[in-house]
């Protein structure tokens, strides 16, 4: 099966709807002349990552949400992709009909019918802006994604979703393995500088690509991670996007921080064969002694964040 990332350069507030769709739209044209049957677009890939900055007009907030589907905001990337048979993850910031407000991300698939959905788990960052350069506040403008981690048979694989610092998280790909998925689509908008971290700017990229790679190893699962890159409202992302085997080895990685469309044509027998001989969960697995891993979070990790990740006149616990 022939795969990929659909790498984007900055979206930005001056940039209208119809400007961002013709760039997706590009995108799509040139993986589709290299016969991708599936392409992964970024974490809230048609608008400004805008968790970056402090909103106080609900207005203007809820302006770069979407009701319920992102295919109203770029109706012609998803018209487009269903007329050549292309498969398409995006990532978008939702709305229901209730007013619940989610990082959430979709796949339509080759018809261009919703497949699978996806809410983002692990809300990084800060409830209340932070002194930094800029701001990450997903735990205000976010609820924490109540889907858990589903799964979708889709063409002659199993498919799940993930966003951005779900990737850090080991109990994602495993949750995803799990429910034998063989393909996981991660997109992510990450800053080259963690304001309230800065002694780890210089590994920012190493830890985006080593996060990816472990969960691809130790599960068995190909991963396709495509962010956004280069300068966003002043704020300057690492793109780095990825197509990674199960073996933990890179096999297709972006050259640039802009639009950008790589691919690989990948072995989903690859999967069965690690499964089978390198983590055979069935053999060697043994949840009676994983207990801690899901019980309840210990109150005292919470007095460790307040004392190291706090930053100075914030009441707030760190990411």
């Amino acid at each position: 099966m022939i795969v990929g990332a659909a790498q984007m350069g900055p979206v930005e507030r001056r940039h209208t709807a119809d400007e961002v769709s013709e760039r997706m739209v590009a995108l799509l044209e040139k993986a589709s002349a290299r016969g991708v049957e599936l392409l992964v677009f970024p974490e809230l890939a048609s608008v400004p990552f805008f968790p970056h900055w402090v909103i106080e007009d609900r207005e203007e907030l809820l302006s770069y949400y979407d009701l319920d589907t992102p295919f109203a905001r770029v109706a012609p990337l998803f018209t487009r992709a269903a007329e050549l048979g292309i498969a398409v993850v995006m990532g978008y910031a939702e709305r229901t009909n209730e007013g619940r407000l989610f990082n959430s991300s979709v796949l339509a698939d080759e018809h261009g019918d919703v497949a699978l959905k996806y809410r983002k788990v692990h809300l990084p960052g800060f409830g209340e802006p932070q002194r930094a350069e800029h701001q990450l506040l997903e735990k205000r403008y976010f609820e924490v994604g109540d889907l858990g981690f589903p799964v979708v048979d889709w063409k002659r694989t199993r498919l799940g979703l993930a966003i951005c610092n779900d990737r850090r998280w080991a109990e994602t790909y495993r949750m995803l393995a799990l429910a034998r998925a063989e393909i996981v689509c991660i997109g992510y908008n990450t800053p080259v500088k963690t304001p309230h971290l800065p002694e780890i700017d210089t590994l920012t990229e190493f830890h985006n690509h080593l996060s990816m790679q472990a969960g691809a190893y130790q599960n068995s699962l190909w991963v396709i991670g495509v962010g956004k890159g280069g300068v966003e409202e002043g704020v300057e992302q690492i793109g780095g996007s990825v197509i990674v085997a199960p073996s933990g080895e890179i096999v297709a990685l972006a050259s640039s921080r802009d639009d950008e469309v790589i691919t690989a044509d990948i072995d989903l027998d690859m999967v069965k064969k690690y499964r089978r001989d390198v983590f055979n969960f069935a053999h060697h697995r043994r949840p009676e002694h994983y207990g801690a891993i899901t019980a309840p979070v210990d109150p005292r990790w919470s007095d460790d964040v307040r004392r190291v990740g706090a930053l100075p006149g914030s009441d707030d616990d760190g990411a």
